[in-house]
């Protein structure tokens, strides 16, 4: 979807003084006070957890500790299909749809300056991309709509996955029977990046820019140089960005001119590469791989035969042995109607500025909550945190990673609003 096409959604949405759900369940004014009741309790929350970060497939005290919390609140809580993961099910008092909203438990592995007083306590561990935030945002809408379990229709669901940073425990809860066990309606997540603080974005379809693997197989019989030639080659020839605009320049990701939220975006319709690199996995045969980033999924069906062809117009057509995709990750798609009603319900609750689209497609990054969405239509939020006058970057896996806690409470209040109001009668 182009930038056209989000704008006249956006345009459409706005101009729309209906929502396509009923009347919310619950006020604008009690969910508010109703988060504020609870922030206090979030932030030290937050703040245990950044302490005592566990990587992915190590999330033992973090869902002990998430556990805990929503059994306090009376939710039924369940160990999930796979590893760490839990649900935990909010009830409420008359029939209607199931509504899951789903958060991650695991932290990153490297070394960040972690620039908080609660820093992290492990060595090499850290929340670096916000999965404490998220887990804080959760735990806070479970409180929130819990005060008012009697007036919704349906079910809350609540998915805490592990293994996110290694792209493994989405896929692994949907193919051990998560949603076969316990079915759902719909699903909504949101990740914490470098946008201002409090600033929530979203558009409908992709998210993220496609992302691959490059395999370009060879007989293991060209000299290095002649194998570099043909790397820079590929990346040369299937380079495509409109002209002055640098997608690779991650940083410029949340710029106000070139961001993906900008008119200007230089987030739109390209095609990026990293440098291919020489791997051997059999004898006799040598690999060039990179991963690309393709904003156009028209475009992947027909990549793999470019490839082939550039190969075969370099003169190396008799060491070619094959062209593949070495990795395939699903990007975040989020389902169109849901996408409008979500937007619909959170500006009629907080204002026309509340939630902004987005333009551009970010590459580098994606989210496994695409595994989810394959199977139940969902809705992924950017949620911003960064406030540079207090000197806070929370651009994701940046060394200086930290977000503006406030960012906690702007989660909870409008995302307890939107279930509350798919909760509506």
């Amino acid at each position: 979807m182009n930038r056209l096409a989000v704008l006249l959604t956006f345009a459409l949405i706005c101009a729309d003084g209906q929502a396509t759900t009923a009347d919310k369940a619950v006020s604008t004014d009690v969910i508010e006070r109703d988060t504020d009741r609870a922030f206090g309790e979030l932030l030290a929350l937050r703040r245990d957890l950044h302490a005592h970060p566990e990587p992915s497939g190590q999330e033992v005290r973090t869902a002990a500790v998430v556990a805990a919390r929503l059994r306090a609140l009376g939710l039924e809580v369940r160990k999930g299909p796979y590893g760490h993961s839990l649900v935990a099910i909010l009830r409420g008092g008359k029939p209607g749809r199931t509504v899951a909203w789903r958060s991650e438990l695991d932290a990153l592995t490297g070394y960040f300056l972690d620039p908080v007083p609660f820093r992290s306590r492990k060595t090499g561990v850290h929340h670096a991309c916000g999965h404490d935030v998220h887990i804080a945002i959760a735990v806070g809408i479970a409180e929130v709509l819990t005060r008012h379990r009697a007036q919704l229709h349906g079910n809350a669901v609540f998915i805490f996955q592990p293994e996110e940073e290694n792209v493994q425990g989405a896929k692994a809860m949907v193919d051990s029977g998560l949603f076969t066990s316990l079915p759902v309606d719909e699903i909504y997540g949101l990740h914490v990046t470098g946008l201002p603080v409090g600033q929530i974005a979203v558009r409908p379809g992709e998210m993220f820019a496609y992302q691959r693997r490059l395999r370009i197989s060879l007989k293991d019989t060209l000299a290095a140089a002649d194998l570099q030639q043909l790397g820079q080659l590929v990346q040369d020839t299937l380079t495509r960005n409109s002209p002055l605009a640098r997608p690779w320049e991650i940083q410029r990701l949340v710029d106000p001119e070139v961001g993906v939220m900008s008119e200007g975006t230089a987030f739109q319709d390209y095609l990026i590469m990293d440098e291919p690199r020489t791997t051997r996995t059999s004898p006799g045969t040598v690999n060039l791989e990179a991963d690309l980033y393709e904003t156009s999924a028209a475009n992947l069906a027909s990549l793999l035969s470019r490839v082939t062809q550039i190969v075969k117009a370099s003169g190396h057509e008799g060491q070619l042995l094959g062209v593949s995709f070495a990795r395939e990750i699903p990007t975040v798609f989020n389902d169109a109607a849901l996408t409008r009603a979500a937007v619909q319900i959170i500006q009629r609750a907080f204002g026309p500025d509340a939630v902004r689209p987005v333009l551009g497609e970010a590459p580098f990054f994606n989210d496994d909550f695409a595994y989810f969405q394959q199977r139940v239509p969902g809705v992924f939020f950017f949620l911003g945190g960064s406030n540079p006058g207090k000197g806070l970057n929370a651009m994701n896996h940046s060394p200086d990673f930290a977000v503006d806690e406030d960012s906690i409470r702007t989660g909870v209040r409008t995302f307890s609003a939107l279930i509350s109001a798919r909760l509506g009668e």
